[in-house]
Parts: structure tokens; sequence; C-alpha cells
């Protein structure tokens, strides 16, 4: 059991000293010889205590030493300790790996003694550790010292402590001398005591106020009670439950002092009870840039203080700084003196040892960077100064400015404030202002971590998990260049390459989105590849970043071909655009803070009960309290309970507290507790959780998910390589999508067409490295184009160059003609001058035709435009065949995105000029334009298929979007979901602006701001079965009913998924909302496929009530006037308030005879309508509710096959409909479905929208401003309409 619990505060107390026969034989001869100088003795264990320190067999077996229980003990005998060796890294690593049968390294006492050794901990190391600098006696006595420990084990799991050392009279407690008369004889001796205190969480400061607290009976007790205080002062903190992650702290008394345990932010980030200002009062801005640039390129580190208890606090709030990067190499910040070999290990470490071994180290041991954490300085073993690349300059800059504004003083803090009279008054006051700090301080370190890796995602391939390193590298300056490619190269970089590759939503990825430019938000809505914009290539100017740009371009954007430098570009120069500044300013999360019971007077079997009983009600207090909104607090209160419960052995309680806890935050729900409690259930427990419906589901679902095959996640990363054989299709597919040139799948497939005409269907390898590397060629020397002033002036900001031509003659001049996304220019030879060409949506022709040059005609490209009346034309040769197709290729792209209102259409065109230009090079045959003309997809669309889009839809359509961008196929938008925004909403992170919702296959949610319609989240991640349904709750939830019978909630600001409801058996296919006012309250309803309708709750988010109506499939619900309508496949069904059936409207007969269904429906009350549309059928039905013996009407819609989605905007109804299926299946850019307007008075189609070429599958309102259609894959795109 105990390996499920979470673990409480104490995993043991470990007492170090020296052996009582020692100490007797050490105080004689210092005073039999009188020499000055004292000896060292070696520390050994002298008890350990460690929990359960009470079971009910003890409370009846042994009432009157009711304390400890030991788990596992052995007999030492009197023998000499055996000396510490240390001949591998590992067994430092290993410190408090689990022990088996391992004992105390140390000698004993007289006669036998029983030690308690815990069955995870090695207790070898630990005396070592307690005494660092060694054990010393003292003529004197001494103040007392503590330090802290963290040990790790072989599989990186850590372990925490805290030593106090303090010193006791030798005399104390020894028998030597009688009636008291041989002491005045001799000089007094003093000896140290270490007391550490073991735990799993990194509670430094917790527990050294607990030893503190401790301290003041071990000063007054004698040495033959102490044991007995510590196993009383331990078995009180084994009763200190470990607070959940989240906002809930817990408090406890241990007199004099209150302590306060502080949560984890989240379960992936450990608890911060320490001051991470320290390192800032240690160094300056610049050498902790230092510091953190060699542990991110993994450097070997040591530390060094002459105060023990620096070590440890520096070194982690070092690794705090690194987060989310997580340090993966050995970690051993206090090293005892004899254990200094470790130093010489070959692999990348983070040490600390005393600074008297200062120059032995940086003598003995090469390649070393040496931290004096006293002197504030960095160097290396070799010289005074680190030669390793430094952090990138723009970072670092900002990381120095923003440590300027941190607050690090708490005096002056405090001075305006009158002076605290009660100590834990000033303590909680201290908690504050060192919370608020800490939060600054790792605001400010993961803002550094941001802006070092914030185009790490713009470089990876999710769905092959390949990290382009090369691409990477060739987009940071020069002078950064090294620094990357070091800690490229790391694991601890590696394994955050994993947390990115499986779309982790932790601290980095919240602030890297929410500070993102608009520049970097708009490039993430169209996929163009990447080029310098005009806007970059003057502040590359600017920035006087001159260097040869000549130089071997090709560099490291080429795998397996050579080790040229990589081609830099800046691309933040200014940091502003990256970083919000009133993001950083925010202030934490307000806390809560739990005070346990008082501990009980005698730790008896029935007092403990006892206090786990007061603890359990107080808990109860603390949830009724607690309003049903704050569901984040409402959890961590259940699952302190649960947890207490458990210890009680009230399982079926504890598992109800868990029900509750997985309805309203699972990311901490103990799914492997929860397993363990099911499996112990009895006999009559397990009837009994039977006949509780929410605690059967409970059951069922766990065990559903244990008997799941357990599929290890796919957590590797690859590197693009060249392929070494032929390549089939699917291949093919694979490898241009890992290296980084496209990833639509259709265009590789014409790509593939294009590069095997004529030849059997595979590429061979050296075609595919030729293609290759004629793309990066033309991709580096993009980067090269250094285009006038002259010349940028008259270009737009945003516009990049994509092709230059070789020096030609034109009817305008000579000169080279450039091609952006928007215009063609010729660049005039001569003194360099602009010369537009046209726009692309100007032009009107283009066509080969051949100029007369002597005695020959040479080809030439004619463009007519409606800018100017005279034809351009250019005497391109050789190039002339490519330019027609590329300038064709932009001249369509850019119509069809004007017409449907989709940039995505010219990036997409861009894509294949490019993908033209490649394959031209590449071939270098005679075919080579007919190949690349395979890839004319929008010029070959503009010829198949009418371009002209009906002047009714473009007047209509104001834009559209594609939430499938970064994936390789496009994907069926299922529900669309538009909520509003918040005019009183102030943070910086956006939510105040509204949102659009998406929900696409496979349990993927997308977000945009529906303000400029750019992305906000890529990717919320709910469930993996089909989305069918979202409500919008509070302008804070989201509701997605899913087909696996799951109602997920979607918190809005964190954009998690930590809620579901699991109340429905069936599949869930509809929302309903009742605003009417219910004391301010809204009220939900949903539906599942059998008939059944739930009435929630939405604060307590419990079940009010439960109807049932006997259908084939009910797909959706709606509410009119507190009045539920059910849409239930041959029938829509009004029920009453009881939730019996009131009336019935069934199919028409004609529908009934063949295999269709109600679809949909939209009720106009004030009108008496009810409007109804089938799946398989291209017409309404019009029923009259007021009327009944009126027979309903149907409304032909052209151009349709069946009706998909309904809903009523101001007074008209929008209907999604699907049309007639392409040809295979495949997308011809034709539009084949229609969304259709209608009046409800005149019954007629006012509006016939065509914007889609798969069938419409979601419709969604925005204020009744807009509507937004949703398509399925073939098409897989969202449409944008004005509503008049």
């Amino acid at each position: 059991m105990a390996d499920h619990l979470p673990p409480s505060l104490l995993e043991a107390c470990v007492v170090v000293g020296a052996s009582s026969d020692k100490l007797r034989e050490v105080y004689q001869a210092a005073n039999s010889n009188g020499t000055p100088e004292l000896p060292s003795l070696e520390p050994e264990v002298l008890h350990v205590l460690a929990p359960p320190f009470i079971s009910r067999q003890q409370a009846e077996s042994e009432a009157v030493r009711p304390f400890v229980r030991r788990r596992r003990s052995f007999i030492r005998k009197k023998r000499e300790p055996p000396p510490f060796t240390a001949s591998t890294l590992s067994q430092a690593s290993s410190i408090f790996a689990g022990g088996g049968g391992g004992g105390a390294g140390g000698g004993g006492g007289g006669g036998n003694e029983d030690i308690s050794v815990p069955k995870d901990i090695d207790l070898t190391a630990l005396p070592q550790l307690c005494f660092p600098g060694g054990l010393h006696l003292s003529r004197e006595q001494k103040e007392e010292e503590f330090h802290f420990l963290v040990f790790t084990d072989v599989f990186g799991n850590q372990t925490h402590g805290v030593v106090m050392q303090c010193y006791r009279p030798i005399m104390e407690g020894t028998n030597y001398y009688q009636n008291g008369t041989g002491p005045s004889r001799f000089s007094k001796l003093y000896c140290a005591y270490g007391f550490c205190v073991v735990s799993k969480h990194p509670y430094y400061t917790a527990l050294k106020d607990c030893l503190s607290c401790v301290l003041v009976q071990l000063r007054t007790c004698r040495l033959s009670d102490l044991e007995e205080r510590m196993k009383e002062f331990s078995a009180k903190l084994a009763l200190v439950p470990i607070p959940p992650p989240g906002q809930l702290h817990v408090m406890f008394a241990l007199r004099p002092l209150t302590i306060v345990l502080p949560s984890r932010e989240d379960k992936d980030h450990p608890a911060v009870d320490l001051d991470l200002h320290l390192p800032f009062l240690c160094f300056r801005a610049q050498q902790l840039l230092q510091v953190i640039s060699c542990l991110l390129q993994e450097q070997r580190v040591v530390l060094f203080s002459a105060n023990w208890a620096r070590l440890t606090l520096v070194a982690e709030s070092l690794l705090l700084f690194l987060r989310p990067l997580s340090w993966q190499q050995p970690y051993v910040p206090v090293l005892a003196r004899g254990m200094l070999d470790f130093l010489m290990a070959p692999t990348a470490f983070l040490m600390g040892c005393h600074i008297s071994h200062f120059e032995e180290v940086a003598a003995e041991t090469d390649d070393l960077i040496l931290i004096n954490i006293d002197e504030g300085c960095v160097s290396t073993s070799c010289s005074e100064s680190v030669d390793l690349p430094e952090i990138p300059l723009a970072a670092a800059d900002c990381f120095t400015q923003r440590c300027l504004s941190l607050q690090m003083h708490f005096d002056l803090h405090q001075c305006h404030h009158a002076s605290c009279s009660d100590i834990n008054e000033q303590r909680a006051q201290r908690r504050a202002w060192q919370r608020n700090l800490n939060h600054d301080i790792q605001r400010i370190t993961l803002e550094l971590i941001v802006n070092i890796f914030r185009d790490v995602s713009s470089h990876l391939n999710y769905e092959h998990r390949v990290f382009n390193s090369e691409e990477f590298l060739k987009t940071r300056e020069s002078g950064e260049q090294l620094f990357y490619k070091k800690v490229l190269e790391t694991h601890i970089f590696h394994s955050f390459l994993k947390d990115r590759l499986n779309r982790k939503m932790d601290a980095f990825t919240r602030m890297e989105l929410n500070t993102r430019s608009e520049t970097q938000k708009m490039k993430a809505m169209v996929e163009i590849p990447r080029r310098p914009t005009m806007q970059e290539i003057q502040a590359r100017r600017n920035s006087s970043i001159t260097e040869n740009r000549l130089n071997k371009r090709l560099g490291m954007s080429l795998p397996n071909l050579g080790d040229d430098r990589p081609i830099s570009f800046p691309r933040h120069t200014v940091l502003s655009r990256i970083i919000i500044p009133d993001l950083l300013r925010a202030a934490p999360k307000p806390v809560n803070v739990f005070k346990l019971p008082d501990f009980p007077a005698a730790l008896s079997f029935h007092s403990v009960q006892s206090y786990y009983s007061e603890l359990i009600l107080q808990l109860g207090k603390a949830i009724f309290c607690v309003p049903p909104e704050n569901s984040a607090l409402l959890a961590r209160f259940y699952y302190l309970r649960g947890f207490i419960n458990t210890l009680c052995s009230r399982r079926l309680d504890a598992l109800s507290d868990f029900q509750n806890l997985y309805k309203t935050d699972t990311a901490i729900f103990p799914t492997q507790l929860v397993t363990w409690l099911v499996d112990a259930l009895r006999r009559e427990e397990r009837q009994q959780a039977d006949r509780r419906p929410e605690l059967k589901r409970l059951i069922l679902k766990v065990k559903t998910e244990n008997e799941k095959l357990l599929v290890k996640p796919d957590d590797h990363v690859k590197k693009f390589v060249l392929p070494r054989t032929h390549l089939h299709q699917e291949e093919f597919v694979r490898c241009v999508q890992e290296s980084g040139i496209v990833k639509d799948i259709a265009t590789i497939h014409r790509l593939f067409d294009a590069l095997t005409v004529g030849h059997q269907k595979l590429v061979d390898p050296e075609l595919f490295r030729d293609f290759y590397t004629f793309w990066k060629e033309t991709e580096a020397e993009a980067q090269d184009v250094n285009l006038p002033s002259e010349v940028i002036e008259h270009l737009d900001n945003s516009e990049c160059v994509y092709k230059l031509s070789s020096c030609v003659k034109t009817s305008h001049g000579v000169g080279k003609i450039a091609m952006t996304q928007k215009r063609l220019f010729l660049l005039t030879e001569g003194r360099p001058g602009f010369l537009e060409i046209t726009k692309f949506r100007d032009i009107q022709e283009v066509k080969i035709s051949s100029a007369p040059f002597l005695l020959l005609r040479i080809p030439s490209l004619r463009i007519q435009t409606s800018s100017r009346p005279e034809m351009f034309e250019a005497n391109l040769k050789t190039e002339t065949d490519l330019w027609n197709l590329v300038v064709k290729e932009m001249w369509a792209g850019r119509k069809m995105a004007e017409q449907h209102k989709d940039p995505q259409y010219v990036a997409q065109a861009l894509t294949n000029v490019l993908l033209m230009d490649a394959v031209v090079g590449c071939l270098q045959t005679q075919r080579s334009i007919f190949a690349a003309s395979k890839l004319a997809y929008f010029d070959k669309v503009k010829h198949e298929v009418p371009m002209m889009v009906p002047k009714t839809t473009s007047e209509t359509l104001k834009h559209k979007i594609n939430p499938s961008l970064d994936l390789a196929e496009p994907q069926t938008v299922h529900v669309l979901l538009y909520t509003p925004g918040q005019l009183s909403c102030s943070d910086s992170e956006g939510n105040g602006n509204p949102k659009l919702w998406v929900a696409l296959s496979g349990g993927r949610v997308i977000v945009f701001d529906a303000a400029s319609w750019s992305m906000l989240q890529d990717c919320v991640q709910v469930g993996a079965s089909q989305l069918n349904c979202m409500l919008g709750l509070f302008q804070e939830q989201v509701w997605i009913g899913s087909e696996d019978s799951v109602i997920y909630i979607i918190d809005t600001r964190s954009m998690s998924c930590n809620k579901q409801l699991t109340e429905h058996r069936h599949e869930v296919t509809g929302f309903a909302l009742d605003s009417r006012d219910h004391q301010n309250c809204l009220q939900p309803y949903s539906c599942s496929c059998d008939g059944t309708i739930l009435h929630w709750d939405s604060s307590s988010l419990k079940v009010k009530r439960q109807f049932q109506i006997n259908c084939n499939r009910l797909s959706s619900i709606q509410i009119h006037d507190g009045t539920l309508w059910c849409c239930c496949g041959d029938s829509i069904v009004e029920l009453r308030k009881n939730g019996a059936p009131q009336r019935r409207i069934a199919l028409p007969d004609d529908l009934r005879s063949m295999p269709s269904c109600f679809s949909s429906f939209v009720l106009i009350l004030e009108q008496g309508q009810l409007w109804t549309g089938c799946a398989d059928s291209g017409e309404l039905c019009l029923w009259h509710i007021k009327d009944h013996s009126r027979p309903f009407k149907r409304i032909s819609l052209p151009g349709t096959t069946g009706v998909t989605c309904m809903i009523r905007v101001k007074n008209q109804i929008w209907v999604g409909c699907r049309g007639s299926s392409g040809v295979g299946g495949q997308y011809d850019g034709q539009l084949r479905s229609q969304v259709l307007v209608l009046d409800p008075e005149s019954h007629a189609v006012v509006k016939e929208l065509q914007a889609h070429s798969d069938s419409v599958q979601t419709l969604c309102s925005a204020e009744d401003r807009y509507v937004m259609s949703g398509s399925a894959c073939r098409d897989g795109k969202i449409a944008i309409w004005k509503v008049e």
C-alpha cells in the first residue's frame, strides 16, 4: 500500500554521530595526555526512525511504548566502521537507492542494538554527508548549523534531506565517573550530532523550521532521552500529508512555530520551498547567465562555498531556473571530503564541495567550470575566464534588464509597516513576500528560456517526430551558432524536444503562445516557405550585420554533405515584439491555506485515529464552505480527504472522494492509488459500491483503463537523413515531410509524379539528393538578397523575394525580374532601381512569344496587365518556359485567394512555384518543364473548373481559415463554437478576445482569436474519439460531448481539460442551455444517443434530473421557453417538464420508406414554425405547431442531396447542405456544397452560398453578426460569412 500512497512529509529521520565507546575512549585519552589537538571521528548511524510508527496490533501489545514500529531491523555488533569508498560515480548517484538489506556504515556501541532501516534507503554514505567536513570534537559549545542534501537514484528519482548539526557535552550520560567527583578534574569536551530529516519532496525551509522547533527540546534533554524525543518528533511529521499540486498549501503547528508546506504549481513541477533570490545576491546577472549557459551546454560544473548550506540552495535554484528543461546528468550538490574523486568522472555533472578544496580541484582536474559562490565569480580549471559560447545576446539583454526590476530586500519592502509582535505573523509576512519574489524570478527565468528556444517549434515535424536541427541552426545569428550547436547535442535539450513533440501544454508553451508578436501569429495562419521579409532585410542593414553572406551557403542545411558553417539570420532583433511586459508583471495566483489539527499529545493508535477523524471532519467543513464555482480548490480538498480516508481504511469513502475529484480536476487524479483501492475492496464493500451508481462507474472506468494494452508512448526524436535507397510513394512522402520542405500530402504526391515522369514510379536516392540540395541552395541564396533601400521603399514590409531571374533584356530595360508573393518587378541594371511590372491580381494574359535577335528568334515571355496599356516582354531565353509556369501559377493562386477570401491559396501557389524551380534545377533534361507542369495545380484548376465565384457568395464571404494547417491532411470540422469576448477582462493573455473553438477528428480542438482570426491554440487534446457538440458556459468553461460518452470541460483561461463528466453511458450528441434567470445560474442539459437527457447543476457539476426518451437515436436537443425539443431520428419530440413526451412530429411517410432521418431542426415559436431537415433529402419540411390542422409544407433546396445542420440567425434560417461528390472523392477545386439562407416568412431561399468542396458539417453564429461554416475532410476549411 505504501507504494501507492502519496508520501507524507517524513520519509525517515536519521541520527548520526560517534559511538559512545569511541567517545569514552577519546575523552579519556584527551584528558590523560593533555594534548591540545583533538582527533576527528568517523560518523556512524545511531538511530533510524521511519514510519509507520504505530499499528493496531502494537496498540494492543505495546500500550506503554506506542511510538515506533520497526519495519526491518538488523543487529549491529561492536566493530570498526568500514571506510567509505567510491570507485564509480553511480555510487554517488544512488546514495539513497533501494538498499535492500544494507546496514548502517559504522561501528556500534557496547552490546547489540536494533536499528530500523527503511526499505528504500541505503545508509552507507549518509554519515559522511551529514558531516561533509568530518566529525570534530570541540572544547567549547558551538552554534547549531544546517545544510541540505539531495540524493538521486539510478532512475533519476530524488530524495531530499535537511541536516542539523548540534554539539553536546561528551560526559553527559556516561557512567565512567561515579558519585559526580570525576568531572571536576577534567576539561569539558563537546561532540557534534547530526539529525537528518529525509523527505521525498524538497521542503528545505519547512524541514529546517521543524528541526529548529525540536532543537529547543534537544538542548535541555538528556542524551538517554534523545531517541524518544526524536521518535515523537518523527511520528508527528509522519502525520503531515503533502498538499496536492495547485493553489492549496498545508499549515501545521509545531510549537513554537507555525509551518507551511507550499504546494507544487503542477504535477510536473517540484515544490519551491527555498529563497530563489539567493543566486542573485551571490552573482551579478552576467555571471548568472554564464552559469546558466554552462548548464544548458552540460558542462562539468562544480560549486564552491565555505558554507555547506549555500551549495544545495544555490544548486537547486539554478536547476529551477532551467525549467522546463530538466537536468539529466549526475547531480551531487554536497560532496563530503572523501568523495572528491567523483570529480574525476568523464561525464557532465553538477556537484558542490567546500571552498578549501578549490585549489586542489583546479590543479588536479581539467575542463571543469568552477563557480565560487562566496565571491560570485566563474572560472575554469584551466584559466580565470570562461571560454564558452554565451547565451544569445538579445535574450541575455532582456534577462539583464528584467533583473534590475527585482525587489530582493525584505527590509526595504517592510520598512513602512508596523513591527510585528508575533513571530508567526512576521513569518507569514516574510513568506508572502518571498512567494511574490519567487514568482517574479521564475517568470523572468522562464522568459529567458522561452527567448532562447522560441523558434524550436517552427522546425518540428510532429507526425514523424523529426527536429530539423540544421534548419533551426541556419536561422540563428553567426555569433549564436556555436552556443546552439552545443546545446542541441545535450541530453537536457533532447528531453525538452520530447515534450515539444508531445505537444505538452506547460508553462513554456503557454508563455511562448502568449508572447507571440502579431507577425508571428499571422505567419502561423498560412504556411509560407521561409524567406526574409523587406522589414527583416532593413533590420539586418540597420543593425550593421554586414558580414560576408556569400560564403559557403549550403552549410548545416545539408545533412551528410559536409560540415560548413550555416547561414545566419537575425530572427528577433527587437525583443519587444516577443515579450509582453504586462504578462511578466502578473501577480501570482492567490493561494488558500488549510491548517491541520493540533498533533495528539500521546501518539497511540487510538489518538492517531482520532487525529485523522478530526482532520476528515475539518476537510468536510472546508468542502462545504467552498463555493461550487471554485472547483480547483474543491478538487484539492477532495484529494486530501480521499488520501486520509485511505489511511484510515475507509475505502468506500475514499473512492467517493476520488470520484468527486475526477469530475472536478483529472490532472491530479491518483490513478494508481484508486486502482489499488478498487483491488483492495472486500466482498461486502464491493457489493456496497455496486449499489452506488457513481462508485460503480468509477470502478468500471478504472477496470477498463487497466484492461487496455499498455502501449509505451513514442518519445523518440529523429533527425532528418537523406535516403539511400529507392523511394516508393509512401516513403517519398515521409522523406519530404521529414525534410521540412512541405507537409501537404496532395502536394507531395504531385511532386512525386513530377520527379518520376518517364520513369518507373520510384525516386532514385541521387535524384532526391539533387532535388534537396537545389531546394536548400535556393533557400540559402534567398537569405543573401540585399536589395537597395530605394527598392525596399516600394515593397510592403511583409513581402519576400522568392525568385530572381538572370539579367535579361526587357521592354523596360535590362535587369533582373524578381517575384514576391504579390508582384513582379524589375531590378534595373547599372544604378539599381525599381520598376514594377505588375501585381498578380492585375494580370490579364501570359504567353510565350519570340523576339528577333539578328537572324535568330529568342524565346520571350509576354505579360498583359490592366495597370498599363502596353504589354511587358522579357527575353528570358532558356528560362522562358519555367517563368511562364511560375507566373501563371501565381496569377491563378492570387485569383483564387481573392475570390475565396483565403490567403492560403497564395501560400500554396508559392510552394508549388518553388517546387517547380527545384524540379527543373535537379532534372536538367528536356522533359524538366513537362515534369514541373505537374505541380502547376492552380493553373490547371483554373482551366478545368470555372474560376468565378458567384456574386452573392463573394459579397457575403468575409474570410476563410484552415484549422488543419499544421497537419499533413485536411481534417473534418465536426463542431464549431463561438464564445464572446469579455470587456471587463484586463489580463494580457488575450482572454478578453472572442474565440472560435474548432473540433477536428480524433479529439483535437483548435482555438482561434475571433478578432484577428489568428490561431491561439494549435491543439487541445480532448480524448481520442470524435467530438459531437460544444457548449460555452460562464465564459470560463467549454463543455464538449464526445463519442466515448464523456463530457470534457475545458478551462478557457488555462486551455486545459482537467474535468470530465461521466454520467452518460453512450455517445454524447447534444447540449442545450436554459438561459432564463434561475438565481443567476445557467441550466445546461446534455443528451446521448440512447435517449438519455441529463439536467446539470452548473456549479456543482451534479445531475439534477434525468429523462429517458424511447427512440432510435437522439441526435440533438434545444430548449425554448423552458421546454425541451428533441431530434429523435424518426421524429421531433416536445417534452413536458417532468420529461414525458407532450408532442411528437413524425418523419413524413415517403421518407420513412427509405433509410432517412431528421438531421436537424429550427423552432420559431413566435411564428409557430418548426423547420426540419433530413440527412438524405434535399428539402426542408415546415410544420405549423400552433395549428395542427394545417399540413406541413415542403421547401425544395436547389443543388443539395441532404441537410446536415441548421441554425437561426436573426430572422433567417441558415442551412448547411451536402452536395454531389467529386470524381474519385478527390478535391478538384469545385464548390460542391452550399450554405443556404431562407426567409421564414416567404419560405424562400434568399441566398445560395458556395465556399466548400465537401459537405458542410456544422454552423455557428457569432453574435448574429457572422456565421461560420465548417466542412468535411476533402475541404476541411471554415468559411466566415457576413449576416445582413
